[in-house]
């Protein structure tokens, strides 16, 4: 069997010009042999999964953003940041939309000041990001394990559980709509504005990016306040989804924001930020973790499966880097 070099040049020319082409075919083929197997293939059960993704989607954006200033930085106080923002707008709002009008901008800024503290860490302290952002994790925990006597609430504003569950004209999710408008706003940042490209170019070339005079730091420290804030208004949304707050609420969103960023087509080493494309790889890892369930698989068995899925991903992603 021969193998066409122009063929292959072409289909690499494409991926590389739609970095997102992977994580759309993948979701298109999960949804429809999921579809044929559960006997629910439908534009209800699309909208349904991609209601889902969209928790997992807001958070894995902020995590696209710390991947994107490069040198394998991972932001692993995420599922700690969502967390604790989940117990916060619980219990601040608790049960009361005119709580929740104070409730979620304290969330927010507690979700940025986590950022301030990793970016700290990681541009002044010099700490390695995974291991910063890992040691912020624990001190949030803490702070969780500390709060959770004294959360008492068991209710959710109405107006964040509308947000969360309801569709606009009972149509189209408005955690959807809010999820997309986010991806749209990020797009047009990294791409339209100076921050943007100069966080593209910081990622692809510290060295350089600094030696033209850029402000390195900054782009950088506003990338770890950004992905925080996500995360807590991620937390917001997933507690308004679950009507709640419970420790280790945010675990499972540590590495399936990872695999959400490179299947999207995100470089794991930095300097090329895919919006779409984690929106997209976002709604194949729900895809994936519904079809195992749908096999009957158990929780253990979901969890070594999808921990060795990213691990694959990671692994091509890298190898596709290096050569």
């Amino acid at each position: 069997m021969r193998i066409n070099s122009k063929s292959v040049a072409l289909n690499l020319r494409v991926v590389k010009r739609i970095p997102w082409i992977w994580a759309a075919v993948g979701a298109f083929v999960m949804w429809v042999a999921l579809g044929i197997f559960a006997h629910n293939l439908n534009l209800e059960s699309l909208i349904a999964t991609s209601t889902n993704a969209s928790f997992l989607a807001i958070v894995a954006l902020g995590q696209m953003l710390v991947i994107t200033t490069g040198g394998g930085a991972i932001d692993l106080s995420i599922p700690n940041a969502i967390t604790l923002s989940a117990f916060l707008s619980a219990g601040i709002a608790s049960g009361s939309n005119l709580k929740a009008l104070y409730a979620v901008p304290v969330v927010l800024l507690t979700g940025a000041f986590i950022g301030l503290v990793n970016a700290f860490a990681v541009l002044f302290l010099r700490i390695p990001p995974i291991i910063a952002t890992l040691g912020t994790g624990y001190i949030i925990t803490t702070a969780i394990l500390i709060y959770n006597p004294y959360f008492t609430t068991a209710y959710v504003a109405p107006v964040l559980l509308h947000i969360a569950r309801d569709r606009l004209f009972g149509v189209v999710p408005v955690v959807l709509l809010i999820t997309i408008a986010i991806m749209i706003l990020l797009n047009l940042m990294l791409t339209r504005t100076r921050y943007g490209k100069c966080l593209t170019a910081v990622g692809q070339n510290l060295d350089a990016a600094r030696l033209t005079g850029m402000p390195v730091k900054l782009i950088q420290g506003v990338a770890y306040v950004l992905c925080s804030t996500l995360a807590a208004f991620g937390g917001i949304m997933i507690s308004a989804q679950v009507n709640g707050a419970f420790l280790g609420l945010g675990d499972p969103y540590l590495l399936q924001t990872v695999g959400s960023v490179v299947v999207g087509g995100t470089l794991i080493f930095g300097g090329r930020a895919v919006p779409l494309g984690t929106l997209l790889g976002s709604l194949f890892l729900v895809l994936l973790v519904t079809a195992m369930q749908v096999a009957g698989l158990k929780i253990g068995g979901q969890l070594v499966a999808e921990g060795l899925f990213i691990i694959l991903v990671l692994f091509l992603a890298t190898e596709r880097i290096r050569q």
